[in-house]
């Protein structure tokens, strides 16, 4: 159905609400009724399909419109330098030597992996990283508490170089020298609902990357223009910005409305106008919602939904010589 005004009454959270108690309802044999919103009885003259279209069409994807670039659409010299110091975190199984000075990065489809529906933007892109990180020394990777435990860093393989070349072809062959093992974890701190950060010694000083500036003293300000890079559910590098501060309260985090995923887990968010990273993502809204037999990304008004929570950098600034 193309046309949508019959939803000119409902707001997103509507929407997005409906669509959610439906999938639950479909599942009811290990979701209890009793914990599954109502559904809304003005909406059930409508299928699924089309509350999803209109869903889409209020709010392009995740917070406002979707501004997320790959990194061979960026035209700023300064924001391509900003990328040239986040790297992915992927699994050493994920990474496998070729023998020839070089290895190839084993990945999926990112519409096989999350069950998209095929409307979804990047669905033909591979996936490979779980996080995303960023250097802040010579020999000094932050990203997020989550991301890298005490158990199982010396399977994190931390990668720089895997994005996009163009729009069909990924950079999945990379040169050893561009892949980094951790030696230690130099500091870390993981709570469910404040600081979420880890700094990560690798085993050799990265020379052809350039070290982040920080944040090293004071606090940004709320309403504050931020963008994120990273890996946005595994992806090539992906920036977002057209971003804000919105919630400045807590100490130990800053809430932004960034369009990101889970694999942005540990990205940099950046001021938009110093260019210094003031804190790394670790917490946000739910990244997909069901629409039938696949899924599509949820979709928030600029200042709706929860925001995304940033570990400000002054958590982990002592680490950096």
């Amino acid at each position: 159905m193309s046309d949508l005004h019959m939803f000119e009454a409902f707001g997103v959270d509507d929407l997005a609400r409906e669509l959610k108690s439906r999938h639950a309802r479909a599942k009811i044999e290990v979701v209890p009724l009793s914990i599954v919103p109502e559904l809304n009885s003005d909406l059930t003259k409508f299928d699924s399909t089309m509350i999803a279209a209109a869903l889409r069409a209020k709010q392009k994807v995740i917070y406002g419109v979707d501004n997320r670039l790959d990194l061979y659409e960026v035209i700023s010299p300064t924001l391509r330098q900003d990328a040239d110091s986040v790297v992915a975190l992927l699994r050493d199984t994920h990474v496998v030597d070729n023998g020839d000075g070089t290895s190839s990065i084993q990945t999926e489809s990112f519409r096989e992996s999350q069950r998209l529906c095929a409307s979804e933007r990047f669905g033909l892109q591979p996936v490979a990283a779980f996080c995303s990180g960023v250097l802040i020394g010579p020999d000094l990777v932050a990203t997020a508490g989550h991301c890298v435990k005490d158990a199982d860093f010396s399977t994190v393989r931390f990668v720089f170089g895997f994005r996009m070349i163009d729009a069909t072809r990924a950079q999945a062959r990379i040169a050893n020298g561009e892949i980094y093992r951790a030696v230690a974890i130099a500091g870390r701190k993981l709570t469910q609902s404040a600081s979420d950060w880890c700094v990560v010694r690798l085993d050799r000083a990265v020379s052809n990357h350039r070290v982040a500036p920080v944040r090293r003293a004071g606090a940004i300000s709320e309403g504050q223009g931020v963008h994120v890079i990273g890996h946005p559910s595994g992806l090539p590098t992906k920036l977002a910005g057209d971003a804000t501060v919105r919630d400045n309260s807590h100490p130990t985090f800053f809430v932004a409305n960034l369009d990101t995923y889970g694999g942005n887990s540990g990205s940099p968010v950046f001021n938009s106008v110093s260019h210094e990273v003031e804190g790394i993502l670790v917490r946000g809204d739910t990244d997909f919602v069901p629409v039938n037999d696949c899924f599509v990304s949820q979709v928030c008004p600029n200042q709706g939904c929860r925001g995304e929570d940033c570990t400000r950098v002054s958590e982990f600034v002592s680490f950096i010589s």
